[in-house]
This record gives structure tokens, sequence and C-alpha cells, in this order.
């Protein structure tokens, strides 16, 4: 589909290791100009980052967008706070899946959707230890059994 021209320009792996990911929201972001332009190098990192709502707002906390190095003088702070732009309709599930315990917000990749830059958040309850080492255990079966299959060919 021509209209829908997906580019994906940062992922968070970690994510998907340390937690277990029950929804998926698409969301827009507010950004300020040298932010998009650094965005478009590649230089953003999700790393430890996670979501967190106040007063009916969500805002992404700690995800890292590098300095635009072009800039002269109105550069941003590379882990401000951002606003991610969402349905009431979504913010109100979000809340009352937060105040469960255990559950928490964390982006799982930064995209570009039409020109525009999206986030795809993941409502994440945490994993336990011997919860990580199953997932890498069945991940290493999976790849062994594809690697068989493949020298039986």
């Amino acid at each position: 589909m021509e209209s829908d021209k997906i580019k994906i320009v940062a992922t968070n792996k970690k994510a998907r290791h340390d937690f277990d990911i029950s929804g998926e929201i698409e969301a827009g972001i507010v950004l300020v100009g040298t932010e998009v332009k650094s965005i478009r190098q590649g230089k953003i990192n999700l790393k430890d980052s996670y979501a967190d709502v106040k007063n009916g707002e969500v805002f992404l906390k700690q995800m890292h967008i590098s300095p635009y190095q072009n800039a002269y003088y109105d550069n941003h702070d590379p882990l401000r706070s951002r606003k991610l732009l969402l349905h009431n309709k979504e913010i109100k599930k979000l809340i009352g899946k937060v105040a469960e315990r255990g559950f928490t917000i964390v982006p799982l990749k930064v995209y570009f959707k039409n020109g525009k830059i999206k986030v795809q958040i993941g409502l994440a309850k945490g994993k336990k230890l011997y919860d990580k080492r199953d997932t890498i255990k069945k991940k290493d079966i999976q790849r062994e059994m594809d690697r068989d299959y493949k020298n039986l060919r």
C-alpha cells in the first residue's frame, strides 16, 4: 500500500525481554524541530524509557534524543518529558491498567508513518528472572530446530 509508508527508526529490544507485553497502542508524540531532525538521523534511544500518566495526559520519560548537531543555539534537552497524543478512551484504558499492580507503559518502537513520527507503546508487566531464562531457552530451541530443518533440505 502506497499510503501507509512505515520506516522504523528505533526499537526497544530490551522491553520484550524484560516485560510481557499484553497490549499495544500507536500514539503520536509532541516534538520540537531539532528533535525531529535528530530522529531522522536515527539518534534516538528507547532503552530505559517509560510512559507516565499525569492529569489525564500521557508523558514519555527518559527517552533520549541526541541534540541536533547543526542547531546553533536553540537545541532541545535530550531527556525531557514528551507528551503522547492519544484518544481519551485509550488514556482511560491505560489509567485503569496502570492502576492494577505491576503494569507499566513502555515504548516499543518509534517510526515514521506517512511523514509523521509515531510511537508504539505497550502495556507491560515485568517478568521474573526465571521467565527471562525460559524465554531465552525457547528462543535457543527454536533456533536449533530452524538450523536442523535448513540442513535437511
